[in-house]
């Protein structure tokens, strides 16, 4: 099971470095849980945590934006087998053209951000937790 990131401390503690993976559309921000005490505040439970960031600047529509994060936590919960504890964030880093995408609920664009996201997820395996920076 995933927990997700609620607090602005938690999203700030794990956005405070440079992206892990990037697609044209999304990045994803991580940060290794320590056993510091410090962190336990901010994630108590030894899991994987993931927060969305969708900012209007990319996606102007609510319902794209909702339809977007649906998307996010569909394929997190797929894929929570093989995600890392670790603190996750996907960052939405530019816009849908609405000249392809014409609708905002299309399943051809929900088709497109499942692919990207299974295609970013995929890079946040827990072979590469060992370079990742603890989150403060």
């Amino acid at each position: 099971m995933t927990q997700r990131l609620r607090s602005r401390q938690q999203f700030q503690a794990v956005m405070a470095g440079a992206p892990v993976a990037k697609t044209p559309h999304f990045a994803l921000h991580r940060a290794a849980l320590s056993s510091a005490e410090g962190d336990r505040t901010l994630f108590p439970v030894a899991d994987a945590w993931l927060g969305v960031m969708l900012p209007k600047r990319w996606a102007k529509r609510a319902v794209t934006r909702n339809a977007i994060r649906r998307q996010i936590y569909e394929v997190a919960r797929q894929q929570a087998g093989t995600l890392p504890q670790a603190a996750l964030v996907v960052r939405l880093r530019s816009e849908f053209s609405r000249r392809q995408f014409v609708s905002a609920t299309s399943d051809v664009l929900k088709r497109a951000v499942r692919a990207e996201l299974e295609q970013l997820l995929s890079r946040s395996g827990a072979g590469q937790l060992a370079g990742v920076r603890h989150a403060v």
